[in-house]
This record gives C-alpha cells, structure tokens and sequence, in this order.
C-alpha cells in the first residue's frame, strides 16, 4: 500500500524469536501478552454493545489486570496505548492508566493502538494492533499476531 498526502497512519508491533524454537518460558510470556491485547479489545466490544462509554484509563486496567492476575504486572511499565491519526501519535485519547490517567472518552471515529508488554530482565514482549472505533464499535484494524514468528538460523 502506498502513503499519500493525508493518510493515517499505522503502529504495529510483532514478535519473533530467533532460533529453532520458543522457549517455554519465552511462549508463557508471550501468551500473557496477546491474552491481555484481547482482553482490552474485548472490553471495549462488549462495553460498546451495553451502550458503555470507556475513557482510556479504564482499558489500560483491563490490560493491567490481567498482566498481574498472571503475576508479571511491575513488568509492564508503560501506557497500553495511544491514539493514531495523521500522526503516529495522535492528540486524541490514549489508553493510559499508567503515565497521565487519560479520562477522554473513545468514541466512534477514534483510532488507536492496543499494546501491552512484559519487559523482564532477560528479555521482553510486546504485541501490538491498531483498533478503530467505528459507528458500529471497535475491531482491529490491523493484522492480530497470534503466534510467534520463528526465525530459523542459517
């Protein structure tokens, strides 16, 4: 796809390893990852379906929340997103309960990234998509990593 005067932009993040296959430890981290992506995604689904509104701090606890229930929540040391327009970093709201508690609502015509991390001190992860609340509620508007992308030596 070509860019073009006006275009919107995209932030994406995927994960890969390189070697011939995932460590356990490197899949369970994973896994919390994309379970707390879905999970926020998911929150704004049905939140929008029971006619809620979410200000942007609100998703960021969904994220959080689950990160911790897995005991890996002081690893996660960042917002859980930000909104994406002209610019990668747009001035609507961010998904963020961490940095600056952000209560702007995400309305239809918001776009924005959904990307939780764990940063160990051996190594980190981090899975990223962009959304978009549209008139008929938010959906990912980008590819959603489901798996890790293996890069094998040699």
């Amino acid at each position: 796809m070509e860019a073009s005067a006006g275009s919107v932009y995209a932030d994406i993040t995927w994960v890969a390893y390189v070697g011939d296959s995932v460590p356990a430890r490197h899949q369970e981290i994973f896994d919390i990852v994309i379970g707390s992506r879905d999970a926020a995604l998911a929150y704004l689904q049905d939140s929008y379906r029971q006619g809620v509104t979410v200000q942007g701090w609100q998703a960021d606890e969904v994220a959080r929340e689950h990160i911790s229930q897995k005991g890996y929540g002081e690893y996660f040391t960042h917002r859980l997103g930000h909104s994406i327009s002209y610019e990668v970093h747009g001035e609507a709201v961010n998904l963020d309960g961490f940095e600056t508690h952000d209560t702007r609502q995400i309305i239809p015509g918001i776009g924005f990234s959904i990307e939780p991390g764990i940063y160990l001190p051996e190594f980190g992860v981090r899975s990223e998509i962009d959304a978009y609340m549209s008139e008929e509620g938010p959906y990912a508007s980008s590819p959603v990593q489901r798996e890790v992308v293996l890069i094998r030596p040699g």
